[in-house]
Order: structure tokens, then sequence, then C-alpha cells
């Protein structure tokens, strides 16, 4: 991920700004897995995150002679893709999806009753092609606004920085969301691998 962004900084502005076509080209080709990946992780449907990534390089593409270069051009293209992104989000569920600065901790933001310490588990559980299905499933389950935060920091790799600047947070406030996503995490996963526990010690003690 690191290298992809990176690649993404290659790029000559001046050409991109110029309307130069072959540069803009290589720029979709480079970045457009990137953002339809993230696309994906949030709203999980290829045709709206198909959608998401059209939108996204047609407004770069028109707003690219203004880009003004205070930020990275990585860090802009996440921003056009989540803005978009979170717009379809409001379309579908008619409701408002906000990534403001976090509020104060209310009755859904207690600390979770259960907790399972999974960090001796053997590797293999934790990869298991079934685990990062409940994984994704327990991502998915997370409000809007910690998704998205969730995503950018632990999944896209984007500093605390890039990804205040992406969703035009302060940093302590994309601290507070990360922290609460991960602990909200936690909760969703520690029944599952309290399962996968149970089930792994129940096996060994069958071999004793």
């Amino acid at each position: 991920m690191e290298r992809e962004r990176k690649a993404l900084e290659d790029f000559s502005l001046q050409a991109l700004r110029a309307g130069d076509k072959a540069e803009f080209a290589r720029l979709v080709e480079t970045y457009s897995g990137v953002i339809y990946r993230l696309a994906m992780r949030i709203v999980s449907n290829p045709q709206d995150a198909e959608d998401i990534l059209q939108e996204t390089f047609i407004k770069a593409f028109r707003y690219l002679p203004g880009f003004d270069g205070r930020s990275s051009l990585s860090t802009w293209l996440y921003r056009i893709a989540t803005n978009e992104t979170l717009m379809l989000l409001r379309r579908r569920k008619h409701v408002e999806v906000s990534i403001d600065e976090p509020q104060d901790m209310g009755e859904g933001d207690q600390e979770p009753a259960q907790i399972v310490d999974w960090c001796c588990m053997p590797e293999t559980d934790l990869l298991s092609a079934e685990a990062r299905k409940v994984m994704d499933q327990a991502v998915n389950a997370l409000p809007s606004s910690m998704r998205v935060v969730f995503l950018l920091r632990d999944i896209e790799g984007l500093s605390t920085e890039e990804a205040g600047a992406v969703l035009n947070l302060s940093e302590s406030a994309i601290k507070t969301s990360l922290s609460r996503a991960r602990l909200r995490l936690r909760e969703l996963l520690s029944e599952y691998y309290g399962e996968r526990m149970l089930r792994q010690a129940s096996v060994e003690g069958d071999k004793a």
C-alpha cells in the first residue's frame, strides 16, 4: 500500500493540471485499484464501487487544473473518493451520514462487557479464510463514521495526519474514532474468537 501511494506522487502535476490525457490515463491505471478497494470495503456492492470509482476520476479530471498542491495527490484522491462514498450511503439509507468531531461517549459507546484475548491463538487460525470473512463482517457492522476512519488508517495505511486531511477532521478526532472502532471490533470479534479458542482447547485436550 505504501508503495502504491508513493508511486502516485511520481506523476507530473504540471501535465495533469494541463489536461494531459496520457498522464491522466496513467494516473487512473495506477490508482483505480486502490480507490475501488476502498469503496468496496465501505459500500460492499460492486456496482456502487464502480460508480464511485468512475465519479472519483471524473471529478479529479475536472478539478485538477485548480488543485493547489497543499495536500498530496493521494490524499486529494482519497478525499474525493470518500466524499463520493459517503454521499452514496446518504442516498442509500436516506439518512445523514456524518463524519464529525467525536461527541461524548453515549450508551452505544460503552466499554464492551466481554473482551477475549486472542493474541496467543495460532497464526493459521487468525489468518484463515473464515477468520478474514468474520473480520470483514465485523468491519461492515461498524457505524459508517468509525468504519471510514478504520479503513483509512488501519487498512489503507494512511497516517493520522493524512486521514484527518481526507476527512477534514483534527488528528485528535481521528485518534478517538480509531480507538472506538478498534474497541468495537474487539467486542464484535470476541464471541467468534472465544469459540475458536474453546474448540482449539478441546482438540488439544483430546490429544492429551
